[in-house]
């Protein structure tokens, strides 16, 4: 049996025939890099989502989660940076009026060379585009663009403007009376809302460092240039954890959830093969440390999570701005036999995509297959070899035929382990059609009742990822499925 080399149309298709993401407003037409989640993807989002929350702040007992309002006050922003410097270079070709992001144009002219086989140029063009952009060289970009003659996709000509930069925060107004309303912000990421609830969060919780503080929800970005459909939207949810350490001891904790978050991807069923370390060529004005994890997708090795080590920037800066102290009072003695006293803690970042990650379960689960059977025939089928225990359906059951007593048999089984996980129950078409539309939809099990059920109560359980086939107790089967989803 062989797999087919992952196309992403197909991946995108995919997901729309079988309930995982539709276009946004789709009978309006859509809305630009917009999507919603239907039947399947929203609840392999919520198991995900419950899979990253569980990890965190109920396997460490030092991390408790929050959940900060979308809305902030507006000087939340001045104080992070993202008033004066949340912002991406972009260029504009004059002929066809298209704007484009400089590093996403680069990029997919070295797209175009490396599949032209010349991977050499590709990787010098990277890494000159790298080594300007962590100097802010909007000239040399510039130049570096009409150097390889990269052109708008559109117009086909390399009639540029110059570089600029173009602010990603979306605003809007607060208050409904006409002179009062303040400018305020959708945030763009959901960290802030953790660090204006530091002291809230360590004294209710009587927390001692090093403690977390995870938060997830939904963030925006006015992205320019919103591409490779979930990967980068305009409305995305992030799952964070900022760890709040000892400064002098940042870069200890820097590494160890560097190497815990690598094996907590891995712990979703995505080889190590498809995941790597990036570390930043430029850093952030918050940060003393940054990589990020990479997977490769369809489209090539891209971000999937970020982990930096922010120092004390943002405490720091909401202090200064708010006029209100974020210290830690450290009871812990020092040589001398006093206590450490106050200090501002530095704090270590652990911030993945949702979306981006189930773009990446997906495209690590799907396969299209074709093999041949005993008989010499060909038989094919597509396939979502999601991991049992963040599958949106962890069982199918499926009656026979639509008599002689069998889907009040299913039912039975339905009702007894719905409580538990979520059960699919169909009864249409032939058994076999039903079991390529759960492999397609990504049940890892099917259970079929069969009128050899009603002689031997046992049933037949079939296995997505094998296809294979055995007979178990019907009264098995919640205890069978619940061994192998947790």
């Amino acid at each position: 049996m062989a797999n087919e080399q992952n196309n992403f149309s197909e991946i995108i298709a995919h997901c729309k025939e079988y309930g995982y993401i539709f276009p946004s407003s789709e009978i309006y037409d859509g809305l630009s890099a917009v999507y919603d989640y239907g039947q399947n993807g929203a609840q392999l989002k919520k198991n995900i989502r419950d899979y990253w929350w569980k990890n965190m702040t109920q396997l460490h007992e030092n991390i408790v989660g929050i959940d900060a309002a979308i809305f902030m006050h507006p000087l939340t922003w001045k104080a992070s940076g993202h008033v004066d410097n949340f912002s991406d270079p972009m260029i504009d070709n004059k002929d066809s009026k298209k704007r484009y992001r400089v590093d996403h144009l680069i990029e997919t002219h070295a797209e175009k060379l490396a599949l032209e086989g010349k991977k050499e140029e590709e990787y010098a063009l990277l890494k000159k585009m790298d080594a300007l952009l962590s100097k802010d060289d909007f000239d040399g970009l510039k130049n570096l663009i009409e150097e390889n003659k990269i052109t708008c996709a559109i117009s086909e000509t390399s009639n540029w403007t110059d570089i600029r930069q173009f602010n990603l925060m979306f605003d809007t107004k607060l208050g409904s009376v006409s002179g009062e309303e303040d400018t305020i912000y959708l945030r763009p990421e959901t960290a802030q809302g953790i660090f204006v609830n530091f002291l809230n969060v360590q004294k209710t919780g009587r927390m001692k460092i090093p403690f977390g503080i995870a938060q997830t929800g939904k963030a925006f970005r006015n992205e320019i240039v919103a591409r490779q459909f979930i990967f980068r939207m305009r409305e995305f949810e992030q799952m964070e954890m900022q760890f709040f350490v000892k400064p002098g001891t940042e870069m200890e904790w820097y590494n160890f959830w560097k190497a815990e978050r690598l094996k907590w991807h891995e712990s979703l069923g995505i080889p190590a093969s498809k995941l790597r370390y990036h570390d930043h060529v430029k850093l952030a004005h918050y940060a003393n440390a940054a990589v990020d994890i990479e997977f490769e997708f369809p489209f090539g090795f891209k971000e999937l999570e970020g982990i930096h080590s922010r120092t004390d920037f943002d405490l720091k800066q909401h202090q200064q701005l708010s006029k209100k102290k974020l210290q830690y009072f450290d009871n812990d003695l020092k040589e001398d036999g006093k206590p450490i006293g106050n200090y501002i803690p530095y704090v270590v970042e652990t911030s993945v995509g949702l979306d981006r990650l189930c773009l990446a379960v997906i495209s690590n689960s799907y396969a299209n297959e074709k093999w041949n059977k005993e008989d010499g025939t060909e038989d094919s089928r597509v396939v979502l070899r999601i991991p049992a225990k963040i599958a949106p359906y962890k069982l199918a059951i499926l009656p026979l035929v639509k008599k002689d007593a069998l889907p009040e048999i299913a039912k039975h089984i339905l009702n007894e382990c719905k409580e538990s996980f979520h059960a699919f129950y169909e009864e249409k078409d032939s058994i076999g059609k039903r079991y390529r539309r759960m492999d397609a939809i990504g049940t890892p099990f099917c259970v079929t009742i069969d009128h050899q059920t009603k002689e031997d109560n046992t049933v037949t359980i079939r296995y997505r990822d094998t296809m294979l086939q055995e007979r178990i107790l019907l009264a098995d089967v919640k205890k069978i499925i619940m061994e192998k989803i947790n």
